[in-house]
């Protein structure tokens, strides 16, 4: 089916937040000719022509009926002729990151920053020698004082200087004002600061996730131990909005009296269902007496440009960086502190800060070493990093552990679900030493940091995002995710009632909605399909996609009915009489399938998370492939 032919009539003048005409409006929206003075009529015109405008007044019911990927690509610039500008990401995608075709792989469950390209990282490999200048680096592991650390540093070698300036300069931090640490990943992030915050006069913890996170449950657990009273945000159903009269009863200080009430932590958006959420709550925590920590993990790579932080200035904030896109998902975290905070930390001795080493010192550790039990474990281990590369091992990345191996894995049968790929199944607490190939020859073209004399740090992953800017990386991934909402929900049943196949929670088409979607898929019965057997079919479809938890839903009276059915209790919840409160109710949530869009998504892997989730549209498709599976001789395991 296509799109009807739109005609230009005019284009949408966009303000601050709407930085540049995003679509042209169709013949049936000349009323709406003129353009917007204000933001809001922006997002409502946004909304209205891509749900009028994709596949209008058609539902599909069948996979087979699908219009092709040229098809559907011709209708989508029609309804979103700006995209045509967004050609510099697919050129950036085709030179630098060419396994991605090569593999005809979609990488759908990655979040956080990438610091190297795949090309890079290949012409370093081919032209460099085990023994020359660093072509490698890894981490390796350290137990520290956190406030020791931020107040007076430590021995910082060339690598790591250049690392934190670049990155520093990438996000837009000033070292005037913020101090930075690199950790192991971003659960070790939250585990600092939960170790050192001040809980004894400041005895709060409040977060505002609206799904299952293990950092933040790692952060919440130390915080407890420590006395902290913890408390969550809620979100109300069916939208997945902040529940903002409770939010705001438990911000706002009903004492007159200025007193540090405790930790804000605050993820600006969700990284499970693209939700956003006002800044106005960080104004509110800090004028309440809060400390207030920023996730920055889920940003896109770009977003820190707009925050505006010197204008919110938080006490922490937690940013995450991956190596290589659809390659290598390991990489380390940063933790940075406001330094006028820092006198308010505890002293701590805790584990998770991390250096940066040069592969050029793990070969001196091996070549001097002596020859003991420990040191040769100890060297073996530093081996192996150098030839893991994948190996995924990080906080970043991979929002799961289902990496590209698990097509090879699946020889051997699928994972259970407690190994296979979940939302946060490499955020974990146990530290491990991952490793990169950077190229770190000099380059002319990129913004590099100096390290030693004649070397610099070349990471053309931030190069490349820098080079694109804000307003093409967001508006290429508003394109992309509103046009996947949109044609998600075109596919029903061929049953009489059209129960819809996909069910999507949170934001549904909106000009501001991030780049990441929770949906469940639902057989024709009604009956949810199981969101890691969706994954898992995914993967034999050379899609990577993750699952997660969503919880701390809110159910008005209007909605009372729904919450029974809907809700679920997560495997390995807390019982009983004796469980707490909170964590009993977090228990209860809804499992959902997640797929997350990085600034090189194409519209091609948009579409073909379309068609292949309008496989479930056959009754038979689940049987089918069972039968295909085991017809290649693999080990078959009930899903």
């Amino acid at each position: 089916m296509q799109s009807p032919c739109l005609k230009e009539v005019s284009e949408v003048c966009l303000s601050s937040c709407c930085p540049a005409p995003l679509f042209k409006f169709s013949a049936h929206h000349d009323a709406m000719s003129k353009p917007r003075s204000t933001s809001a009529a922006c997002r409502r015109d946004f909304a209205a022509t891509t749900s009028s405008s994709i596949f209008p007044n058609t539902q599909f019911t069948n996979h087979e009926s699908l219009p092709s990927l040229q098809e559907s690509f011709s209708d989508f610039t029609k309804v979103y002729p700006r995209y045509q500008e967004t050609a510099q990401v697919d050129q950036i995608r085709a030179q630098e990151y060419y396994h991605l075709s090569q593999s005809n792989h979609t990488c759908l469950d990655y979040i956080g920053i990438g610091l190297f390209s795949s090309s890079q990282l290949h012409k370093q490999e081919s032209s460099s020698q085990l023994n020359s200048d660093f072509p490698f680096f890894s981490i390796s592991y350290k137990t520290g004082n956190l406030k020791t650390q931020l107040l007076h540093g430590g021995q910082e070698s060339e690598l790591e200087s250049a690392m934190r300036n670049r990155i520093m300069d990438f996000l837009n931090i000033s070292a005037n004002d913020y101090s930075m640490v690199f950790t192991a990943n971003r659960t070790s992030a939250f585990k600092l600061v939960a170790e050192s915050y001040p809980y004894k006069t400041s005895r709060k913890l409040l977060t505002v996730y609206d799904y299952e996170s293990e950092a933040v449950e790692g952060m919440i657990n130390n915080s407890e131990k420590r006395g902290a009273k913890v408390m969550s945000a809620e979100f109300s159903w069916p939208r997945l909005r902040i529940q903002s009269a409770k939010l705001r009863k438990m911000v706002v200080s009903k004492r007159k009296k200025k007193k540090k009430r405790g930790l804000f932590v605050f993820p600006v958006h969700s990284r499970i269902t693209g939700s956003r959420y006002p800044y106005v709550w960080m104004t509110m925590a800090q004028e309440n007496g809060w400390h207030v920590l920023v996730d920055a993990c889920a940003l896109g790579p770009k977003d820190m440009d707009s925050f505006g932080l010197s204008l919110f200035q938080p006490d922490f904030l937690i940013s995450s960086f991956y190596k290589i896109f659809g390659e290598n998902p390991s990489g380390f975290a940063c933790l940075f502190v406001k330094k006028s905070a820092i006198s308010s930390l505890e002293s701590s001795t805790s584990t998770g800060i991390v250096n940066l080493v040069p592969a050029k010192k793990l070969l001196q550790i091996a070549g001097d070493s002596s020859g003991t039990d420990t040191e040769l474990e100890q060297i073996s281990r530093l081996g192996l990093q150098l030839d893991a590369l994948g190996t995924a091992s990080s906080f970043s990345g991979l929002i799961s552990n289902h990496t590209t191996q698990t097509r090879r894995l699946e020889r051997e049968g699928y994972q259970s679900a407690e190994e296979g790929a979940n939302l946060t199944g490499l955020e974990t607490s146990e530290i491990r030493e991952s490793e990169t190939h950077a190229n770190l020859i000099k380059d002319k073209n990129s913004r590099s940091s100096r390290y030693g004399d004649s070397l610099e740090v070349v990471c053309r992953g931030l190069d490349q995002v820098d080079s694109l800017g804000l307003m093409m990386i967001t508006n290429r991934a508003r394109y992309l995710i509103n046009w996947l909402v949109s044609s998600l929900r075109k596919l029903k049943h061929p049953n009489t009632e059209g129960f819809p196949l996909v069910k999507i929670y949170g934001p549904k088409i909106k000009f501001d909605r991030g780049p990441a979607l929770a949906f469940n898929v639902f057989d024709w019965k009604g009956e949810k399909v199981e969101p890691v057997l969706v994954q898992k079919l995914a993967d034999r479809n050379n899609i990577s996609l993750s699952y997660g938890f969503l919880h701390h839903i809110w159910f008005s009276d209007k909605y009372a009915e729904e919450k029974g059915r809907i809700l679920e209790r997560r495997e390995g919840g807390v019982k009983g009489m004796d469980a707490n409160k909170l964590k009993a109710k977090s228990d209860l949530g809804i499992s959902v399938v997640t797929a997350a869009l990085g600034f090189l998504a194409s519209f091609e892997d948009t579409y073909r998370l379309w068609a292949f989730v309008a496989q479930f549209l056959d009754a038979d498709f689940v049987e089918k492939e069972r039968w295909r599976y085991t017809a290649l001789n693999q080990k078959t395991i009930e899903v």
